[in-house]
C-alpha cells in the first residue's frame, strides 16, 4: 500500500533531524505577463515551459522548437556524441545529443524544495536527461543536479533517478531537490532546467518534449492545518483498481502489487480521461492476470535506482505518454483548491502518510501512500479511490474530511514509534487533457498550473 520506503524514509529523517522550525518566506506577487507562469498560490510556485515562445527562449544547442498544435522541442542537428554507461545494466553505448537550457526562473517563493516534472515522447532509440541548477539566497549556485534519466520504454536505458547528489547545502532525494537545513534561512530563490535529448547515432530519431517545469515551495512546519469549509458535493466516475489484487505479480517491479499505489492510481486517472494501453502494449503481461494495465503502469513508472514505482515525476511522465495528455507534480494549499479541480471534472492523485488511528476507515497505517481523490460528499467528506483495498469493488472509500485534510497537508507528524517525521505537505499529481475545457483551464490556473 505504500511507496517504497528508502527515499521517503531517508528524506523524512533528514528533514526531521534539522533543529528549529523553518519560517515561511513571504511570497511576492507573480509577475504579470510571465508566459506560462500562473498566479501563484501562497508558498507554492509553478513554472512550466510549454509554448513555442517558451521553447525558443533560453539556450538551444542542437535543438529546435517545433511550431505545431502541441509545440515541443526536438533534436535538429546533434551537438556531438557522448558515451553513457547504464549503471543498471553495465552497458556502455554511444549517443548523439542536443540540449536546451531554460532561462533563469526567479521563483515567487524562495524555496526549500523544488520538484521538476516533464511530458515527452521517446521513441525506441531515444531518451532524455533532466537537470536542475538552483540559485541560493546568498547568490551562489548549486551544481547541475540530475533530476531524472528517462525513457517511456526500457529497451535502451533503464529509467533512473541518481543518488548521492549534494553540495553540502542542498541534496537531491530521488525526485526532490531540497535545502538541507531549512532552519538556517537558506533558500533556493531561482533555478534553471536543462534538457539533454539523446538518440542512436546516424538516425533521424528524436525525443519530443512538450512540457518541462518545476514546483518550488516553502511550507511552514505544521502538525495540523486549518480546517476548510465544505463547498462542493460531486463525485467523478473514475475507474477503480486495487493494487492488492496484484500482490506477488512481477516482483522485479517494487515487490509486486503490494507497493503499486502510485502506478495503480495513475492508471485510474489515465483511464478516466479515456486513454488506455493497447492490446499490443499489454502483450507482455501474463494473460492470467486481471487488470493487466496496472502491471503495465508499474513497469513503465519503475525507477531502477529508487527500486520502486513511487517516483512522482516518473508517474506524471508515464501519464503524459498517452495521446494528448498533460501531467504535472505540484502542491495544493487546501481541500478548497481540490474542490475547485473536482468541480471542473479534474481528479487528483494525492500523497499522504498516517498512523492507522489517524484515518478512520482506512484500516492501515503507512509511511507514504498515493490515492485518487474523486469527489466530496454532501457533508464535505473526501471520496477517494484507495488502491490499498482488497478488491476493485472495495476501492471507493469515504474518509472524514478533517482527518484526511490534515494527513495530506501537514508537513510534520509522529510515526508509530513516536518520532517526528515529515509529511508530504499537499503533494499531488494532476493529469489533464492537452485541450482542457474553459472551466478546466480556469480551475488549473486557480491552483497555479498552466
Amino acid at each position: 500500500m505504500t511507496d517504497s520506503a528508502p527515499r521517503r524514509t531517508v528524506l523524512a529523517a533528514a528533514l526531521a533531524a534539522v533543529a528549529g522550525t523553518a519560517v515561511a518566506s513571504a511570497a511576492p506577487a507573480a509577475v504579470a505577463g510571465d508566459r506560462g507562469h500562473a498566479p501563484q498560490p501562497e508558498l507554492v510556485d509553478n513554472r512550466f515551459w510549454v509554448s513555442w515562445a517558451d521553447w525558443r527562449s533560453g539556450t538551444r544547442t542542437g535543438t529546435r522548437a517545433v511550431l505545431a498544435s502541441r509545440p515541443g522541442l526536438v533534436i535538429a542537428t546533434p551537438a556531438g556524441l557522448t558515451d553513457y554507461t547504464d549503471p543498471h545494466t553495465g552497458t556502455t553505448s554511444t549517443w548523439e545529443y542536443a540540449s536546451w537550457t531554460s532561462p533563469v526562473h526567479t521563483s515567487a517563493v524562495p524555496a526549500t524544495e523544488v520538484i521538476a516534472s516533464w511530458n515527452a515522447a521517446t521513441p525506441p532509440g531515444t531518451w532524455i536527461q533532466i537537470e536542475l541548477r538552483g540559485t541560493y539566497s546568498d547568490a551562489t549556485t548549486t551544481p547541475w543536479y540530475v533530476m531524472g534519466r528517462w525513457a517511456s520504454g526500457d529497451g535502451d536505458i533503464r529509467r533512473t533517478s541518481v543518488d548521492d547528489q549534494s553540495d553540502g547545502r542542498s541534496s537531491v532525494w530521488t525526485d526532490t531537490c531540497a535545502v538541507d537545513d531549512p532552519a538556517s534561512g537558506l533558500r533556493l530563490t531561482a533555478y534553471q532546467l536543462r534538457l539533454t535529448l539523446h538518440r542512436t547515432p546516424g538516425t533521424r530519431l528524436t525525443p519530443t518534449v512538450w512540457r518541462l517545469g518545476a514546483m518550488a515551495s516553502d511550507l511552514p512546519d505544521r502538525f495540523t492545518v486549518p480546517a476548510s469549509t465544505p463547498r462542493l458535493a460531486r463525485e467523478l466516475a473514475v475507474p477503480r483498481y486495487s493494487q492488492n489484487t496484484h500482490v506477488g505479480q512481477y516482483p522485479e517491479y517494487d515487490n509486486g502489487g503490494e507497493a503499486w499505489c502510485s502506478p495503480t492510481s495513475s492508471q485510474m486517472i489515465v483511464e478516466y480521461w479515456g486513454r488506455r494501453p493497447s492490446a499490443e502494449d499489454l502483450a507482455w503481461v501474463n494473460p492470467d492476470f486481471a487488470d493487466p494495465q496496472v502491471c503495465h503502469a508499474a513497469r513503465f513508472t519503475f525507477d531502477h535506482q529508487y527500486d520502486g514505482c513511487g517516483n512522482w515525476p516518473f508517474n506524471a511522465a508515464y501519464a503524459a505518454t498517452y495521446p494528448a495528455m498533460n501531467a504535472v507534480v505540484t502542491r495544493l494549499r487546501s481541500l478548497t483548491e481540490l474542490e475547485t479541480l473536482i468541480r471542473a471534472g479534474i481528479p487528483a492523485i494525492t500523497s499522504q502518510s498516517f498512523r492507522k488511528e489517524e484515518l478512520t476507515g482506512a484500516g492501515y497505517g503507512t509511511s507514504g501512500h498515493l490515492m485518487t481523490v474523486i469527489g466530496f460528499t454532501e457533508a464535505g467528506d473526501v471520496i477517494a479511490n484507495d488502491p490499498a483495498s482488497p478488491s476493485n469493488e472495495a476501492v471507493r472509500r469515504v474518509y472524514p474530511r478533517r482527518e484526511w485534510e490534515n494527513i495530506w497537508l501537514r508537513t510534520k507528524r509522529y510515526n508509530a514509534s513516536g518520532a517526528v517525521v515529515s509529511g508530504t505537505g499537499g503533494v499531488c499529481y494532476l493529469y489533464f487533457p492537452e485541450r482542457p475545457t474553459a472551466a478546466q483551464r480556469k480551475a488549473l490556473a486557480a491552483v497555479g498550473v498552466r
